[in-house]
């Protein structure tokens, strides 16, 4: 929040005038030092607004406190924002947003974000690239329900818009230092001043924070020894310029580059299951998974580690023109950002499969974007017209290797029974007819390329009538043209012999003489999984898909008095739709690989669309220090894209329909204590899939979907801050700061299995702090997590380790039928040190 000296309304100003001039000034002194609601300026709807006169639900949250919760990028918001919910999974780069329950998956980068976020009105192209250190930020605004006709498409759930603090022609310069547990450290500087007189300013800020890993890992016979994981090290650098030439323009360009290498992220085993004893016997390990699951012990098992680098650079120029007609609004910019990452994909010490760190399996962006928007007004429009280009690059390298125990150990689990649960050693080569260990060799597997490049463009309006001082209706319509091309070619560097032997007659003839003519079809689909299938091997396709499409809003709002603000709104958003970039054995839910049947190549799938409708009271109360802001909705989201993991390949299902409703409210409150701020929101979200069943899916994996909440969407979530800032003597102040969020049960699997629940939790932060009453210095002790709540992000089936529980009718759990190893990502433990800060 922004907040500004404020003297309020005519009462004091009837006080003033009894008053003689000594007694005047301490009291406009004292008035002065009051904060409240009107100095809460967003730019929700692309100019700024108090945010009481703003039709919107809007989360704002300010500088200093971002600085007391200890808010460094997107993930960390959550603490302040009910109806946000962040997790990662298998890498930082893997990070989704949620609002009121919706996001998307964010494993799978052919997949837009249901979540857009926005840095300096620049669109990024996916969470993952928000979620680094953002530096000196001016505020954060979370706007909640679809926002398609300002902010574009692949905002049907909401968006985060930060603003950082530009330069200023004023010098100043700050500095911190931070240390704390977990072997903390961290440094960043900035600095901010005149270059050319009053009309060029210039801002540094340089950062680095390192810390070890939450987790211990386990690396058994390796070849990774890296026996932490979860860790953090990185830098970050971001350079601006304002300039202002004369009282009708202004520019800002803004340069920045961060830079992580990390080893993210291990699982821990939630459950282990019976397939423990196999990875024991192919691998030599005593204990190549937890024998007994104690996730929060937060000990993980994986000889290949999870290395990863990842880059995100750019620049942008926004420059606003004063016109004789309006304001006209220019932002170019063009980024980049590359994640490379290794992985142990089975999460054990047996050697089953892995993806290898070494310029293969990597993901890279390149954005070039371009928005233009004149606005102006009249005594009774606000009128705004808009454009915007961009022109998508991806390019997106996989691999994914067998390692050592991979062939044995398949071949035992195929084999294995009632009386023979161990499995038969070099099945796979009884079967085959092969040497052991040559059908499946290790350090063989797949090497599949993505190129694609998605390019748009958009007119938009955005228009207010002000019917009358009190009641003003806003329409607002966005028309988006979209062409994307995939090119994508995949091979497999053993030519996949294995499934190839499998699929010959002769090969075919020999598994059913040995497994007998009805299991053959199995043991033949699971010896053909798609890294294995040959039919991809050399397959090389060309994919396109146009999108043409509307978005819109219309509003009506009333102001009831200067305290009470009243709107109800209509809004149409989507979500483009795009490519899975992963093999599967069929996109679009019907069987193929099967024996001389190429896989599908329609890899595919629609844009998801939201209908959303709401209703809001915004009260400025109690001489404009209290805000109390709440509304309801009702949000149906058709085609939602849905991309979950199904043990062998991610699918992306488009789901009939989704429904969203509930409650939003957010509190604010200057009290009359002088110092004492308390702010704290509210959400009840009931999200849901709807009743059909889901199509195109013949093995039922999604079976318990319909009619269930969808996963990572509590029902209820709360949050709350309090902060005290009071002098301490005559040259010191300490300041004061408790945070809480609270979110209720929810499943964090997208099959919405059973063993996937996270029970309700309360994660909690607090700082103090001690200082200077200039702010030329000041100490800080902080915790995150305050009481080490432990929770789950995501929760997932360990690979190939076991079969679900699934009943026999496929629409029920049955416990007793579930063989699996669960694994999770969990959340951050409580982390806790001391800051120190100097300000010039």
């Amino acid at each position: 929040m922004r907040f500004t000296q404020v003297l309020c309304g005519t009462a004091s100003a009837v006080v003033l005038a009894g008053l003689g001039a000594a007694s005047a000034a301490q009291a406009q002194q004292a008035a002065s030092d009051v904060q409240t609601v009107d100095s809460i300026v967003v730019t929700a709807q692309k100019r700024e607004q108090n945010l009481q006169d703003v039709p919107v639900v809007v989360t704002a949250v300010g500088a200093k406190l971002l600085q007391d919760t200890g808010v460094k990028d997107i993930k960390d918001l959550t603490i302040l924002t009910p109806g946000l919910t962040v997790t990662s999974t298998s890498s930082e780069a893997s990070t989704t947003a949620r609002v009121r329950g919706v996001g998307t998956v964010g494993d799978n980068p052919g997949l837009e974000s249901s979540v857009g976020v926005v840095i300096d009105g620049v669109y990024r192209p996916r969470n993952g690239v928000g979620f680094g250190d953002l530096g000196e930020m001016e505020r954060i605004e979370v706007l909640k329900g679809p926002q398609g006709t300002l902010f574009g498409k692949n905002t049907s759930a909401g968006v985060i818009n930060v603003v950082t603090k530009q330069p200023e022609f004023n010098f100043g310069a700050n500095g911190e230092l931070t240390f704390g547990n977990y072997n903390a450290k961290g440094v960043a500087l900035s600095v901010t001043g005149p270059l050319a007189g009053d009309k060029l300013a210039g801002r540094l800020y340089v950062a680095g924070r390192k810390r070890d890993g939450f987790n211990d890992v386990v690396t058994g016979q390796g070849p990774s020894k890296r026996d932490q994981d979860a860790d953090s090290n990185f830098y970050t650098v971001r350079g601006q310029l304002l300039f202002i030439p004369d009282d009708k323009a202004t520019f800002r360009v803004i340069g920045d580059y961060t830079k992580r290498n990390e080893n993210c992220c291990g699982a821990v085993q939630i459950r282990t299951g019976p397939t423990a004893g196999i990875l024991a016997l192919v691998s030599g390990q005593a204990t190549p998974v937890a024998t007994t699951a104690n996730p929060y012990a937060r000990i993980a098992y994986s000889n290949r580690g999870a290395p990863a680098t990842i880059t995100d650079k750019g620049v942008s120029l926004q420059g606003d023109i004063e016109l004789p007609i309006g304001t006209l609004t220019s932002v170019s910019a063009i980024r980049q950002w590359r994640t490379d990452n290794g992985q142990d994909s089975d999460f054990s010490l047996a050697d089953l499969a892995y993806r290898n760190k070494d310029g293969t399996n990597y993901s890279k962006f390149t954005t070039y974007s371009q928005e233009l928007r004149l606005a102006g007004k009249t005594d009774k429009f606000d009128w705004m017209v808009g454009t915007f280009l961009a022109d998508e690059r991806l390019e997106n390298r996989t691999n994914f290797l067998y390692g050592n125990d991979y062939e044995q150990y398949l071949g035992r689990l195929l084999s294995r029974s009632a009386a023979n649960p161990a499995g038969i050693a070099n099945f796979i080569a009884l079967l085959l007819n092969r040497a052991p260990n040559t059908s499946f060799p290790a350090g063989q597997g797949i090497y599949d390329r993505y190129d694609q490049r998605a390019r748009s463009i958009a007119l938009f309006t955005n228009d207010t009538w002000h019917v009358t001082d009190a009641f003003e209706i806003t329409g607002g319509l966005r028309y988006t043209s979209e062409d994307k091309k995939l090119n994508t070619y995949q091979t497999n560097s053993d030519g996949g012999v294995g499934c190839g032997t499998a699929l010959s007659p002769a090969g075919q003839a020999r598994i059913a003489g040995i497994v007998g003519a009805a299991n053959a079809g199995v043991v033949i689909g699971n010896l053909c999984l798609p890294w294995a299938n040959p039919l991809f091997n050399g397959r090389g396709t060309v994919q396109t898909r146009t999108e043409k499409e509307w978005s819109g809003t219309i509003k009506a709002s009333y102001r009831i008095s200067p305290e009470v603000f009243t709107y109800a709104s209509y809004a149409r958003g989507y979500k483009g739709g795009g490519y899975n970039l992963d093999r599967t054995q069929s996109s679009n839910g019907l069987p193929s690989g099967a024996a001389g049947v190429a896989p599908i190549y329609d890899t595919s799938f629609p844009g998801e669309f939201v209908d959303s409708y709401e209703i809001g009271l915004k009260n400025t109360l109690f001489h404009r220090t209290v805000l109390f802001n709440v509304s309801g909705f009702y949000q149906k989201f058709t085609d939602f894209q849905l991309n979950t993991f199904l043990g062998t390949s991610f699918v992306v299902r488009s789901i009939p329909e989704v429904t969203s409703k509930g409650v939003d409210a957010d509190f604010l409150w200057f009290t009359p204590i002088h110092g004492l701020t308390v702010q704290s929101g509210f959400t009840y979200a009931d999200t849901k899939y709807g009743k059909q069943p889901i199509p195109n899916d013949p093995g039922n994996a999604l079976a318990l979907l319909p009619g269930s909440n969808l996963s990572l969407a509590p029902k209820y979530s709360a949050s709350g801050s309090l902060t005290y800032e009071t002098p301490v003597g005559d040259n010191l102040k300490a300041r004061f700061n408790i945070g809480a969020k609270y979110s209720s049960s929810y499943n964090t699997g997208s099959d919405l299995f059973p063993p996937k629940m996270q029970k309700a939790y309360t994660v909690v932060n607090g700082r103090i702090g001690l200082g200077s009453a200039d702010d030329h210095w000041t100490v800080e002790l902080w915790a995150q997590n305050l009481f080490n709540e432990k929770y789950m992000q995501v929760a997932f089936n360990g690979t190939l380790q076991g079969s679900s529980g699934l009943s026999a009718t496929q629409n029920t759990y049955n416990p007793a039928l579930d063989t699996v190893t669960y694994d999770a990502f969990l959340g951050a433990p409580r982390t806790y040190g001391v800051t120190l800060r100097s300000k010039f």
